[in-house]
């Protein structure tokens, strides 16, 4: 390795831990000034955004990021709040932003911190069946974005664990998280009469339609690999 690549690998190392600090400086703080509260309801998070004017836009943005990296705030409340004050148009723009900034965040510092840790740890296993194809991973990354109940946070930290391509990993989050933004900021502009229970069965039937393609091409793929093996040994 170059003096230049050692200086490159330097400096993002400790980008990384400032960044892994700074997230967790600001936790600590909204958690002990009683704030992680606010973040965490809808009604209260909605006032004080519309309080901070102009800065509004920003701060849905910025506590998007936070959510997005700190995997304990949740991001939900945050995007209705944001759809609730901004409407389903401009709602959605702040919530994407921010959860695309968040996810990108979270990949680099999982691929700067642990990445290199898991290569040393499995060597070639790494780019072997799933992981060795960067259309599947890109596939699996946007899908893995649809389904409401699966952690954003886990996702972007394991995606950058795994040798997916980080201009790949952008695309599949921007493409996977704009139906569910708009989903979130639509509810939020709606939510005066809005039925909660009604959310709840669309969340369920929106994971459980992005999981049957996902099953059947897994399941074909399994059913296949046997054909192929006895292909290759002819």
């Amino acid at each position: 390795m170059s003096i230049k690549e050692n200086r490159t690998t330097r400096v993002k190392l400790i980008v990384a831990l400032g960044l892994a600090i700074l997230f967790g400086g600001i936790y600590w703080f909204l958690s002990r000034s009683g704030y992680l509260e606010t973040v965490c309801d809808c009604a209260k998070l909605h006032g004080h955004i519309i309080q901070w004017g102009l800065l509004g836009p920003l701060a849905v943005i910025g506590l998007m990021t936070l959510a997005v990296v700190i995997s304990p705030i949740p991001s939900a409340p945050i995007a209705l709040a944001s759809g609730l004050a901004y409407g389903h148009l401009w709602g959605t723009v702040y919530v994407v932003i921010g959860a695309e900034t968040g996810a990108i965040i979270a990949f680099f510092i999982a691929r700067t911190l642990g990445y290199e840790a898991m290569r040393q740890r499995f060597g070639d296993r790494l780019s072997v069946g799933l992981l060795g194809s960067q259309n599947a991973m890109t596939g699996l990354v946007m899908a893995l974005r649809l389904i409401p109940f699966v952690s954003f946070d886990i996702v972007s930290y394991a995606a950058g664990l795994t040798p997916l391509k980080p201009w790949r990993f952008a695309l599949a989050t921007l493409v996977g998280v704009i139906p569910v933004s708009f989903a979130l900021a639509y509810f939020g502009g709606e939510l005066a009469g809005i039925d909660f229970n009604r959310i709840a069965l669309i969340a369920v039937a929106l994971g459980v339609v992005t999981l049957i393609p996902i099953l059947v091409i897994f399941i074909r793929r399994r059913k296949g690999s046997p054909k192929r093996a006895k292909g290759l040994q002819r």
